[in-house]
C-alpha cells in the first residue's frame, strides 16, 4: 500500500523539478473594485521542451478568455513564475 504512495510522491515531485521556474507562468486577478489584492487563478507549468512559449500562450489564453467574459469586473493578468504573494520588484 505505501509504494503506490511513495512512486507517487516521487513522480510529482520530479515533475516539479523539471519545470525551470522561467518556462512557469501564473494567472492573477484583482479584487472586484480594487487593485490592492493579488488572487491566485492559475499557474501553467507544463514541462514542453519543443515550446518554451507554451505556458505564457495558455496563460495569456485563459487571460483572455476570462477577461472577456461579460460580467467581469476584475483585472487578471499572466507573471512568470510561481505563484508569488507579493510581486516582483
Amino acid at each position: 500500500m505505501r509504494t503506490p504512495l511513495v512512486l507517487g510522491a516521487l513522480i510529482l515531485i520530479g515533475a516539479t523539478a523539471a519545470c525551470s521556474s522561467n518556462d512557469t507562468y501564473t494567472l492573477y486577478r484583482n479584487g472586484a473594485g480594487t487593485d490592492t489584492l493579488r488572487i491566485h487563478v492559475a499557474t501553467f507549468d507544463a514541462n514542453e521542451e519543443d515550446d518554451k512559449n507554451y505556458n505564457h500562450d495558455n496563460c495569456e489564453q485563459a487571460r483572455e478568455l476570462f477577461q472577456l467574459h461579460p460580467a467581469q469586473v476584475s483585472r487578471f493578468w499572466c507573471e512568470q513564475g510561481k505563484y508569488r504573494k507579493k510581486p516582483p520588484k
